[in-house]
């Protein structure tokens, strides 16, 4: 009885948004209100002080997406030239430029979605709307334990110990074989969306998608995990880029590249100013730095529509950015109240005592999938995973490594960002989008599983 009423909210939610009875924010309020009951049993005090405790730790946590989210959709508007809003004609190639190689070459400088905001931009501009348009730009999300520099693989690392460079390496091999298969996916959606790629073009993309996997793995070796990302999927953007949409002269693929360049120089300075003043209202969640990238993108994104005489841009920016940000807060309170209350931890440990070994890269990918970040589910189950995997007679690494990757993998994919963009693009529903984006689960589940039986 105790853990069906613990299932009982995010079973909910799933079937409301799956079924399309509720838009993500009356089925996220459902979901709060089912949450009560799951609490009361699960906590050991009274929940209302839970509620007033964890509440405001849910929404400063919900700061930093939100802010970065918003950021993005300024950067955005400012970089967006007159021509730009016009529609574009759709090709597989530009479709692959803007939803892999370009979306998580910007979530791996940014993080928070961004990556799959942009390409759902770009993926509008070409006449792309609904579930094919929104599952499409899941696929920036695919090196999440890299996206914004990696913050969520440090403090996965720094809570149980090993080094953080190791566990991104080790998670590196997972990621890299998914990133590689999701080719036939990524076809899949292009033909759903009337632009299915000829045998040359599936084969250029599968060979772009071998190099990024590639690089996740090689680079670990020679640079900090924090840039793996970038060095990995910066190159294959350009490239595909270049083949989509090949400049008139090399001045006019410098005039679109130079505000996405000054980001990314802007962002890395960032990180190598030491002491900056912080904001750390709550002591065991991550802090708010005056370098943070949020404060970096808005900053930058602001300068750039004041030199480009676009400020008018900033109002209609905003009101874009009202309906997700609502939505995404929701579902990090409501994140925040499983994970914080217990009941995340709960339905793992019974998912454990199905089949321990087994149930690693699922209780991870479940994590990511329900908190929505890879920090939050590294900061929720990593140290039920570690302990685990030490039970289990498992190197040190294995266990943190497949939890990074699966959680993040989930993150990916999460109700959260889900909802988000489909509030974006305001003609998808979540239960539509993760039918379409059904065979990205189950390959990054797949490749978890076949790394656990390699490691274990």
């Amino acid at each position: 009885m105790t853990l069906a009423l613990q299932a009982l909210p995010l079973a909910l939610l799933l079937v409301l948004l799956g079924t399309g009875r509720a838009g993500p924010v009356a089925a996220c309020l459902a979901a709060l209100a089912a949450s009560l009951p799951a609490l009361a049993l699960t906590l050991d005090g009274p929940v209302l002080p839970f509620l007033l405790a964890e509440t405001p730790r849910a929404a400063w946590l919900a700061l930093q997406p939100l802010a970065i989210m918003t950021g993005g959709l300024l950067f955005h508007a400012a970089v967006e030239r007159e021509g730009d809003a016009a529609l574009r004609t759709a090709s597989p190639a530009r479709i692959y430029a803007v939803t892999l190689p370009l979306g998580a070459f910007l979530e791996s400088v940014t993080g928070f979605a961004v990556g799959a905001v942009f390409a759902l931009a770009a993926l509008r501009r070409m006449g792309l709307r609904g579930p094919v348009a929104v599952a499409l730009s899941l696929h920036a999300l695919v090196l999440v334990p890299w996206g914004g520099l990696g913050p969520g693989t440090a403090l996965g690392a720094a809570l149980v110990g090993v080094s953080a460079q190791d566990s991104a390496s080790l998670s590196a091999w997972p990621s890299a074989a998914w990133v590689v298969s999701l080719a036939p996916v990524l076809w899949s959606l292009q033909a759903r969306a009337a632009q299915k790629p000829p045998p040359r073009e599936a084969l250029v993309q599968a060979l772009g998608l071998l190099a990024i996997g590639a690089g996740l793995v090689l680079w670990h070796r020679i640079l900090p995990f924090e840039v793996v990302g970038i060095a990995a999927t910066g190159p294959v953007a350009t490239w595909a880029l270049w083949r989509a949409d090949p400049p008139r002269d090399i001045r006019a693929a410098m005039g679109a590249a130079w505000p996405y360049l000054l980001l990314t120089a802007c962002l890395l300075l960032s990180r190598a100013i030491p002491g900056a003043p912080t904001l750390h209202p709550f002591p065991d969640l991550p802090s708010f730095p005056l370098t943070h990238v949020a404060v970096v993108l808005w900053a930058v994104s602001l300068a750039l529509l004041l030199a480009r005489g676009k400020i008018g841009r900033l109002a209609a920016a905003l009101a874009r950015a009202r309906r997700p940000a609502l939505t995404l807060l929701l579902y990090v309170v409501f994140g925040r109240w499983l994970a914080g209350g217990g009941v995340a931890a709960a339905l793992a440990g019974a998912l454990a005592g199905a089949g321990a070994a087994f149930a690693v890269v699922p209780m991870g990918f479940l994590a990511g999938f329900v908190t929505g970040s890879n920090v939050g589910s590294n900061a929720a189950l990593m140290p039920v995973q570690a302990a685990l995997g030490a039970a289990l007679g498992w190197h040190p690494l294995v266990a943190p490594a497949l939890h990074n990757y699966a959680g993040a993998s989930g993150a990916g994919l999460a109700i959260a960002g889900t909802a988000m963009l489909c509030a974006l693009d305001g003609a998808a529903r979540p239960g539509q989008v993760w039918k379409l984006a059904l065979p990205m689960a189950g390959l990054a589940l797949l490749w978890g599983t076949v790394a656990m039986l390699a490691w274990r």
